[in-house]
């Protein structure tokens, strides 16, 4: 059985820190392309940032230059910095390889003072 299971959501001031983390059973997470989708309410889910098996990267034009995305041999990470109001939403985790397309749950990130 797949899961994968985010945590490290919270409420944040704006400005502030949070590093979201991704742990993946029941896959073999390297060969996998990796992501971090969000979700504000009303709106539709975004890709936020992604990293391939060879570790290249991708981000959303908003993100960049605040976010990393980053993996290793049994999770991923989101460290997002100088957070936004606007970064206010569910952020997802998600795996890609061949015609397999996994899901985690979610995990709330809100930035409010």
């Amino acid at each position: 059985q797949v899961q994968l299971v985010e945590s490290g959501g919270g409420l944040v001031q704006p400005g502030g820190s949070l590093r979201l983390s991704c742990a993946a059973s029941g896959i073999i997470l390297s060969v996998y392309t990796m992501g971090w989708y969000r979700q504000a309410p009303g709106k539709q889910r975004e890709l936020v940032a992604d990293i391939t098996r060879s570790g290249a990267t991708n981000y959303q034009n908003s993100v960049k230059g605040r976010f990393t995305i980053s993996r290793d041999n049994a999770k991923v990470y989101l460290q997002m910095n100088s957070l936004k109001p606007e970064d206010t939403a569910v952020y997802y985790c998600n795996g890609k390889y061949s015609i397999n397309d996994y899901w985690g749950q979610g995990t709330q990130v809100t930035v409010s003072s």
